[in-house]
C-alpha cells in the first residue's frame, strides 16, 4: 500500500512538471544547516589604500540545503560606502574542493546611460578557482558589482554533509584589490526531492523545461516509468 501511494505521488509530481507548475514535494530533506555552516560571509576593507572609503565583500550560497547531483549557485557582491568609484577588473570564485567546472555565470554591473545590467560571462580557470575579467567594472555606493556562478553538485556527497566553499579574489584599482580566502559560504547536502529527480530524468533524456519537447533519446512515458520504478524499488 505504501509503495502504491508513493508511486501515485510520483505520477502526480511528474504531471505537474509536465504542466510547467511548481511542486510542493511530499518528502523532506536534511534539516537546515546549523550555526557552524553559514550560507554567507561578509568582509570590509578600510585602510590607506581605500582613500577614506570602505570596500565591502559578500559571498552567499543560494540555499542552506542543496540536493546531491543538482546545482548550487554562489553570489559574490563587491561594493563600497561613501564617496568613491573604484573599478574591479578581475573576480575569482573558489568553489568547494572537488567541484567540476561551472555551468553558468553572470556579472551584474553599472553601465553608463544604462544603469545596472546583467550579462552572461565565461569564467576561466585561475589557481583552483574560476575568474572573470574586464577592462573595469565601475563600483560606487549605489552600484555594486555582482558575480553569480553555478556549479554541478557532485553525486558522491552524503546527505547531511556540510560543504564549505573557498573564498574569493578581487583585483582592480588599488583600494578594491583583495584576497579573501575566508570569505566562504556553506550548505548542507541532502537527498533529492521527487520533483528534482523527475526533472533530472527529463533533462538527462532531452526533455527541456523551456521548450517542453521530447528528444529521440526516450519517450516521456519511458522516463516517468523509470523514475517510478526507482522510487518503488527503494
Amino acid at each position: 500500500m505504501f509503495r502504491n501511494r508513493r508511486a501515485a505521488a510520483i505520477i502526480s509530481s511528474a504531471a505537474l512538471v509536465c504542466a510547467g507548475l511548481s511542486i510542493t514535494t511530499l518528502e523532506t530533506g536534511v534539516a537546515a544547516a546549523d550555526s557552524t555552516c553559514a550560507i554567507s560571509s561578509h568582509a570590509t576593507k578600510n585602510d590607506i589604500s581605500t582613500l577614506g572609503i570602505t570596500m565591502t565583500y559578500d559571498k552567499t550560497v543560494n540555499s542552506d540545503s542543496v540536493g546531491v547531483g543538482t546545482t548550487v549557485t554562489y553570489k559574490i557582491v563587491i561594493g563600497t560606502t561613501g564617496i568613491g568609484n573604484p573599478y574591479v577588473n578581475t573576480i575569482t570564485d573558489y568553489p568547494p574542493a572537488g567541484f567540476a567546472a561551472p555551468t553558468k555565470a553572470t556579472i551584474t554591473a553599472y553601465h553608463a546611460a544604462v544603469g545596472e545590467r546583467t550579462e552572461d560571462v565565461t569564467p576561466e580557470p585561475n589557481a583552483g578557482g574560476w575568474k572573470v575579467t574586464n577592462t573595469g567594472w565601475f563600483v560606487n555606493s549605489g552600484n555594486p558589482v555582482t558575480y553569480t556562478i553555478t556549479y554541478p553538485v557532485p553525486t558522491n556527497l552524503s546527505a547531511g554533509q556540510q560543504v564549505t566553499s573557498g573564498g574569493i579574489g578581487v583585483a582592480g584599482t588599488v583600494g578594491v584589490s583583495n584576497e579573501l580566502p575566508n570569505l566562504t559560504a556553506c550548505f548542507t547536502a541532502r537527498g533529492n526531492t521527487i520533483g528534482e529527480d523527475v526533472l533530472g530524468s527529463l533533462g538527462n533524456n532531452g526533455l527541456g523545461s523551456a521548450d517542453g519537447q521530447l528528444s529521440s533519446t526516450g519517450s516521456l512515458s519511458t522516463i516517468l516509468s523509470d523514475a517510478i520504478r526507482k522510487y518503488i524499488g527503494s
